[in-house]
């Protein structure tokens, strides 16, 4: 006799299994919706991430609103307008034609200038290439055994016949414009001036080579910096060297000087392994601001840099939540709280004093207990793979780093300045597409840092590269910083 049925348990494990494979769906569903969101935002979506405040941070503005102050607005166009009459000038005078130069009414046609006459302005484009023909003096004595000849144009290539300012525009144009050399042999030829890219190829690399040790002292330096922050990101590299295509990395380091300045360093490398960090990094101390890669792991475990942690990176993992789970605007408004107290501070004009560090105390330690309450009771409600559930892990996985801000206020709240910095790779990425190899990955990082470093400190990269460039190389080796962006503006004063 067949053993009976118990049809209620058999209807359970039905319901159960029906239940799993529902969830399985549910979180296939809501990933593959998360990384449909992620192309869209990619190929054709907005980048920015700002998130519409609940909250004011001020009755007239939200966190992140843009300045609609009529003064300050009036104040940078008379600053515009004063910069332009500082532009060379020509004058081209303009006379009254012969048959208008007599008096319609009484006929007299000796005329009187009345005044100056009628100005008026109109700024043009003139770019040329000019050829400068420089003399050498040469000189003899009467008895024929003595012949001196004058210091002729300093050259940056020997045997070259290009100029400081020439290669400057290369590498401002490639570095800082992200022109592809394609382009600029395009635009060369409209000046008629016949370029090939094998030529402005080798000038760049060249430029490369006579400001390595610039760029490698600066990277030194902000090493030694308290506070540093990092990131890497992919580029191609055609010949690894062993004639295969691979994925290389450029990596970033950023930090503030003494004076407020800011210096940003890259590193080309041909893997994402720990080995560069650690020998730009490796055996200093203070904070290193990261996300939550592992690779800086030996850094920051080893050689006594503690970790801190990008409140940015978290904000990310919810705002891309939102298509799935409109809970994560909690957690978006949370975070908010923490850049409030940033915003006061800069409004105050506080930043980096014992009275910022007294605001992040008073007002920022109680709303991160309020995120940290947050996410705690958050963690069991959504699926461990689920974006928001993503984001609630990294959060509290990253909590003691991301609470280093608490410990120093020179440690920003995000990593926002390396990323930043790494736009400019991105941007070089989308318009020349790769670097050659190995050795042309370590002189795009060089000029980089650079130009970086320059536009940071609002210092025209064109003209310090030219200046720069035909100097370095006769420059004392033991007052080589003299020559780095900052000091390099300082003395132009």
């Amino acid at each position: 006799m067949a053993p009976a049925v118990d049809h209620d348990c058999v209807l359970v494990a039905v319901v159960e299994d029906q239940q799993r494979q529902l969830d399985a769906m549910r979180s296939l569903a809501e990933r593959q919706q998360r990384e449909l969101d992620q192309l869209k935002k990619a190929l054709i979506g907005p980048k920015s991430e700002r998130a519409k405040a609940k909250k004011m941070l001020s009755p007239e503005k939200a966190l992140g609103a843009p300045t609609s102050n009529p003064e300050v607005a009036q104040a940078r166009r008379r600053e515009r307008a004063a910069e332009k009459r500082q532009l060379p000038s020509v004058t081209v005078n303009h006379p009254v034609p012969d048959d208008q130069r007599s008096c319609p009414k009484c006929g007299n046609d000796a005329l009187e200038p009345l005044g100056e006459g009628r100005v008026t302005e109109v700024f043009e484009y003139v770019a040329k290439v000019i050829r400068v023909r420089h003399v050498q003096e040469t000189l003899r004595c009467r008895c024929n055994g003595h012949v001196v000849t004058a210091p002729g144009a300093p050259k940056v290539v020997e045997q070259g016949h290009y100029g400081a300012s020439f290669i400057a525009h290369l590498v401002v144009a490639k570095c800082v414009d992200h022109q592809p050399l394609y382009r600029l042999e395009k635009g060369f030829a409209r000046l008629g001036v016949p370029m090939r890219r094998s030529t402005m190829n080798e000038l760049f690399h060249r430029a490369a080579t006579v400001t390595a040790p610039l760029s490698k002292r600066l990277l030194e330096l902000i090493a030694a910096r308290h506070v540093v922050q990092a990131d890497e990101t992919r580029i191609r590299v055609l010949d690894d060297g062993t004639g295969k295509a691979k994925n290389g990395f450029m990596w970033t380091f950023v930090a503030a000087d003494e004076r407020a300045g800011i210096d940003i360093g890259y590193r080309f490398a041909l893997d994402r392994r720990d080995v560069t960090p650690k020998e730009v990094l490796g055996g200093t101390r203070g904070y290193l601001l990261v996300d939550g890669y592992s690779g800086y792991n030996a850094v920051v475990d080893v050689d006594g840099r503690a970790r801190a942690a990008c409140h940015a990176h978290l904000r990310r993992y919810f705002h891309e939540a939102l298509t799935t789970e409109p809970r994560a605007q909690e957690g978006i408004d949370l975070i908010l709280d923490l850049y409030r107290v940033e915003h006061e501070a800069r409004d105050l004009g506080v930043v980096g004093t014992d009275s910022h560090s007294g605001l992040r105390k008073t007002k920022a330690a109680p709303a991160r207990d309020r995120l940290k309450a947050w996410l705690d009771d958050n963690l069991e409600r959504h699926p461990p793979k689920s974006p928001i559930g993503i984001g609630i892990r990294y959060g509290l996985k990253q909590w003691e780093s991301l609470g280093r801000f608490l410990e120093d206020v020179r440690v920003p709240l995000d990593n926002n300045a390396s990323e930043r910095a790494l736009r400019r790779v991105a941007l070089g990425r989308k318009n020349y597409l790769f670097v050659g190899d190995a050795t042309a990955g370590a002189n795009v990082a060089g000029l980089y840092a650079l130009a970086a470093t320059c536009e940071a400190r609002d210092i025209n990269p064109l003209e310090y590269f030219t200046d720069v460039i035909g100097r370095v190389g006769d420059h004392p080796a033991s007052r080589l910083d003299e020559l780095l962006p900052g000091p390099w503006a300082a003395a132009q004063v």
